[in-house]
């Protein structure tokens, strides 16, 4: 169940850090980085602890 919440959670993040963008249509770096990041950790715990992938 917890690993269900946190995938939630991540891809949440992950999806408004990677298509954040500001006012002028510039995307913001940090947002950008931490995105991706947080795509990772989605990626790992859906991937291995939910689908036993791998």
């Amino acid at each position: 169940m917890l690993d269900i919440i946190f995938v939630f959670v991540t891809g949440a993040i992950a999806y408004h850090g990677i298509t954040y963008r500001d006012e002028e249509g510039n995307r913001d770096f940090v947002r950008l980085l931490f995105g991706c990041i947080a795509l990772v950790f989605f990626l790992r715990v859906l991937l291995v602890d939910i689908l036993k992938m791998f």
